[in-house]
Protein backbone atom coordinates (compact mmCIF):
# COMPACT_ATOMS: atom_id res chain seq x y z
CA UNK A 1 0.00 0.00 0.00
CA UNK A 2 2.67 1.95 0.58
CA UNK A 3 4.23 1.81 -2.75
CA UNK A 4 0.88 2.87 -4.08
CA UNK A 5 0.76 5.93 -2.25
CA UNK A 6 4.60 6.75 -2.96
CA UNK A 7 3.45 6.62 -6.82
CA UNK A 8 0.08 8.75 -6.42
CA UNK A 9 2.95 11.20 -4.67
CA UNK A 10 5.65 10.95 -7.52
CA UNK A 11 3.21 11.30 -9.98
CA UNK A 12 0.47 13.81 -9.67
CA UNK A 13 -2.90 14.04 -11.58
CA UNK A 14 -2.08 10.57 -13.74
CA UNK A 15 -4.96 9.08 -14.03
CA UNK A 16 -7.54 11.59 -12.60
CA UNK A 17 -10.01 12.71 -14.34
CA UNK A 18 -12.04 14.56 -11.89
CA UNK A 19 -9.05 17.61 -12.90
CA UNK A 20 -10.00 20.42 -15.46
CA UNK A 21 -7.78 20.85 -18.14
CA UNK A 22 -7.44 24.54 -18.65
CA UNK A 23 -7.50 25.38 -22.59
CA UNK A 24 -5.53 28.59 -23.81
CA UNK A 25 -8.02 31.31 -24.27
CA UNK A 26 -8.60 32.12 -27.74
CA UNK A 27 -9.08 35.31 -29.76
CA UNK A 28 -13.14 35.85 -30.00
CA UNK A 29 -14.62 34.34 -33.50
CA UNK A 30 -16.90 36.66 -35.21
CA UNK A 31 -19.90 34.95 -34.11
CA UNK A 32 -22.35 37.52 -35.46
CA UNK A 33 -25.19 35.50 -37.50
CA UNK A 34 -25.66 35.68 -41.23
CA UNK A 35 -28.99 37.79 -41.60
CA UNK A 36 -31.99 36.34 -43.61
CA UNK A 37 -31.90 38.98 -46.32
CA UNK A 38 -33.72 39.22 -49.83
CA UNK A 39 -30.96 39.40 -52.55
CA UNK A 40 -32.18 37.62 -54.99
CA UNK A 41 -31.86 39.28 -58.74
CA UNK A 42 -34.74 40.68 -59.71
CA UNK A 43 -36.05 41.77 -63.91
CA UNK A 44 -38.44 45.32 -63.92
CA UNK A 45 -39.43 46.59 -67.37
CA UNK A 46 -37.18 44.17 -68.81
CA UNK A 47 -33.84 45.28 -67.06
CA UNK A 48 -31.95 43.28 -65.02
CA UNK A 49 -30.87 43.92 -61.38
CA UNK A 50 -28.56 42.82 -58.78
CA UNK A 51 -29.17 43.21 -55.22
CA UNK A 52 -25.77 43.74 -53.10
CA UNK A 53 -24.20 41.28 -50.70
CA UNK A 54 -23.95 42.16 -47.17
CA UNK A 55 -20.45 43.20 -47.22
CA UNK A 56 -20.77 45.67 -50.09
CA UNK A 57 -23.95 47.20 -48.59
CA UNK A 58 -22.04 47.82 -45.42
CA UNK A 59 -19.73 50.10 -46.90
CA UNK A 60 -22.32 51.62 -49.38
CA UNK A 61 -22.47 55.24 -49.40
CA UNK A 62 -23.79 58.02 -52.34
CA UNK A 63 -25.16 61.22 -53.36
CA UNK A 64 -28.31 61.78 -56.06
CA UNK A 65 -31.80 62.04 -55.87
CA UNK A 66 -34.33 61.30 -54.41
CA UNK A 67 -38.23 60.97 -54.71
CA UNK A 68 -41.43 60.39 -52.48
CA UNK A 69 -43.70 57.64 -53.39
CA UNK A 70 -47.13 56.59 -51.64
CA UNK A 71 -46.26 53.40 -50.34
CA UNK A 72 -49.66 54.11 -47.86
CA UNK A 73 -51.16 50.73 -46.68
CA UNK A 74 -49.80 48.70 -49.85
CA UNK A 75 -47.66 45.44 -49.31
CA UNK A 76 -43.44 45.91 -49.77
CA UNK A 77 -40.56 43.59 -51.31
CA UNK A 78 -40.85 42.28 -47.54
CA UNK A 79 -44.34 41.13 -47.49
CA UNK A 80 -44.67 43.88 -44.68
CA UNK A 81 -47.77 46.40 -45.01
CA UNK A 82 -46.58 50.74 -46.02
CA UNK A 83 -48.45 52.31 -43.87
CA UNK A 84 -48.79 56.10 -44.00
CA UNK A 85 -46.92 57.78 -41.79
CA UNK A 86 -44.25 55.59 -41.58
CA UNK A 87 -40.70 55.93 -42.44
CA UNK A 88 -39.44 53.53 -44.91
CA UNK A 89 -37.55 53.76 -48.44
CA UNK A 90 -37.29 51.95 -51.24
CA UNK A 91 -34.12 51.07 -52.85
CA UNK A 92 -32.53 49.03 -56.35
CA UNK A 93 -30.14 46.78 -55.31
CA UNK A 94 -29.41 47.06 -51.42
CA UNK A 95 -30.43 43.45 -49.48
CA UNK A 96 -33.38 44.25 -47.84
CA UNK A 97 -34.30 44.69 -45.08
CA UNK A 98 -31.49 47.44 -44.09
CA UNK A 99 -31.34 50.20 -42.16
CA UNK A 100 -30.00 53.46 -44.00
CA UNK A 101 -29.53 57.15 -42.53
CA UNK A 102 -30.55 59.91 -45.54
CA UNK A 103 -29.41 63.34 -45.28
CA UNK A 104 -30.67 66.00 -46.87
CA UNK A 105 -27.96 68.19 -48.75
CA UNK A 106 -29.84 71.57 -48.49
CA UNK A 107 -31.16 71.27 -45.23
CA UNK A 108 -28.54 69.09 -43.43
CA UNK A 109 -31.65 67.09 -41.28
CA UNK A 110 -31.37 63.86 -41.36
CA UNK A 111 -32.96 60.58 -40.18
CA UNK A 112 -32.58 56.77 -39.85
CA UNK A 113 -34.92 54.71 -42.57
CA UNK A 114 -35.87 50.88 -43.03
CA UNK A 115 -35.47 50.15 -46.56
CA UNK A 116 -38.06 47.01 -47.27
CA UNK A 117 -39.06 47.51 -50.56
CA UNK A 118 -37.63 47.78 -54.66
CA UNK A 119 -37.30 50.66 -56.56
CA UNK A 120 -37.29 53.42 -57.69
CA UNK A 121 -37.25 52.63 -61.49
CA UNK A 122 -36.31 55.70 -62.44
CA UNK A 123 -32.26 56.03 -63.93
CA UNK A 124 -31.34 59.53 -61.87
CA UNK A 125 -33.28 58.27 -58.46
CA UNK A 126 -31.02 56.39 -56.28
CA UNK A 127 -33.86 56.02 -53.20
CA UNK A 128 -38.10 56.44 -52.99
CA UNK A 129 -38.84 57.69 -49.88
CA UNK A 130 -41.98 58.00 -47.74
CA UNK A 131 -43.75 61.29 -47.11
CA UNK A 132 -42.83 60.85 -43.39
CA UNK A 133 -39.21 60.60 -44.41
CA UNK A 134 -39.22 63.47 -46.61
CA UNK A 135 -41.11 65.83 -43.49
CA UNK A 136 -38.25 64.85 -41.49
CA UNK A 137 -35.46 66.07 -43.28
CA UNK A 138 -36.99 68.81 -44.83
CA UNK A 139 -38.40 69.07 -48.04
CA UNK A 140 -41.68 67.61 -48.14
CA UNK A 141 -43.00 70.42 -50.72
CA UNK A 142 -40.96 69.31 -53.38
CA UNK A 143 -40.82 65.45 -54.97
CA UNK A 144 -37.17 65.43 -55.51
CA UNK A 145 -34.59 66.42 -53.27
CA UNK A 146 -30.60 65.92 -53.62
CA UNK A 147 -29.81 63.71 -50.33
CA UNK A 148 -26.80 61.48 -49.08
CA UNK A 149 -27.48 57.69 -48.81
CA UNK A 150 -25.61 55.61 -46.20
CA UNK A 151 -26.20 52.02 -44.33
CA UNK A 152 -25.93 51.90 -40.88
CA UNK A 153 -26.72 48.31 -40.69
CA UNK A 154 -28.15 45.57 -43.26
CA UNK A 155 -30.73 42.92 -41.64
CA UNK A 156 -32.53 43.35 -38.22
CA UNK A 157 -30.04 41.96 -36.33
CA UNK A 158 -25.94 43.43 -35.47
CA UNK A 159 -24.61 43.89 -38.73
CA UNK A 160 -23.90 47.13 -38.23
CA UNK A 161 -21.03 49.62 -40.14
CA UNK A 162 -18.19 50.18 -38.49
CA UNK A 163 -16.88 53.30 -36.92
CA UNK A 164 -14.97 55.35 -39.66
Amino acid sequence: MLMVLAAGILLPGVGCSWRKKVMPKQAAADTRPEPRLKKSPYTINGKRYRPMGMAEALQYREVGEASIYEGGNTIGALGERLRYGARYAAHRTLPLPCTVRITSISTGKSCLVRVNDRGPFHRRRIIDISPAVARAIGFHQWGVHQVEVEVVSVGDGPNQRKKD
